[in-house]
């Protein structure tokens, strides 16, 4: 049997792809388990530097499989228990937009319902040619998961968010680069090239600084009182001060060349 997630480490960039490509890679109970532990471990382990989500075949991911909402678990048999198991797998999103490493969305083909969120809840994403997002959520008389909402206001707006969510429109790679749901287009074919370059090019980076820096930029995106957010901004950035890597930028510096991180 074919495992439904991969996992590859190339250069400090660890890939996780959904692999269920006959199912345009929707989501099982398996998978979710198996993508939740593997985000578990990425968090703390110092050789990643960075995480890319994908998915194999013609599709990033069509969310949660449908098929088998029907063979819901037994704990799932009550309201309380299903609000459970779905704050359980809603970890992944939190995860992938909270651990202290950049998080990158490689999207080919559909990103759907909660393949959607997963997407958004990714720091970057970056899209072929041939991605098409949609939330799907009111298709199947759903309100939303994996952070759909939270994830979607952040990035285009509370109007915006409402239309996509409310109509279900399908939003090709250009109409979500003119949303800004999307960093960057390229052709089908580069993007898997485009993808590892930006993310070695992040694993190789100030990893402490970068973990901070994600910090900042959620503690901003929560909107917090300025001067809550100046205070423990500046925390932060005087912790990096006494990173080996701050230590080797200002030496690269003086010494004209490209700093050597080590991630320390």
């Amino acid at each position: 049997m074919n495992e439904e997630l991969l996992k590859q480490t190339v250069a400090g960039v660890l890939t996780l792809t959904l692999n269920r490509p006959e199912r345009l890679n929707a989501l099982t109970e398996q998978l979710n388990r198996d993508l939740l532990a593997a985000l578990r471990e990425a968090a703390e382990d110092s050789k990643v530097g960075a995480i890319v989500l994908t998915g194999s075949g013609k599709g990033f991911c069509a969310g949660r499989d449908v098929g088998t909402m029907a063979q819901r678990p037994a704990r799932e048999a009550t309201m309380e228990g299903r609000a459970e198991s779905l704050r359980e797998r809603a970890e992944i999103s939190r995860l992938l937009h909270e651990m202290p490493k950049p998080t990158i969305a490689k999207v080919r083909g559909a990103a759907a319902g909660a393949g959607f969120s997963l997407a958004l809840a990714c720091d970057l994403r970056l899209a072929g040619a041939t991605a098409k997002f949609t939330s799907s959520f009111i298709k199947v008389g759903l309100s939303g998961d994996y952070g759909a909402a939270y994830f979607l206001t952040a990035l285009v707006g509370p109007s915006r968010a409402r239309e996509i969510l409310y109509f279900s429109p399908t939003l090709s790679a250009e109409d979500a680069v003119r949303f800004n749901l999307v960093n960057q287009v390229f052709s089908d074919d580069e993007l898997d090239a485009k993808t590892q370059k930006i993310a070695e090019e992040l694993a190789s980076g100030p990893r402490v600084a970068l973990g901070y820096m994600k910090r900042n930029l959620n503690a901003a995106e929560q909107g917090p009182m300025l001067s809550t957010y100046l205070d423990s901004e500046s925390l932060h950035n005087a912790r990096c001060t006494f990173t080996a890597d701050h230590g080797e930028a200002i030496k690269a510096f003086s010494e004209k060349r490209r700093p050597s991180f080590t991630g320390t």
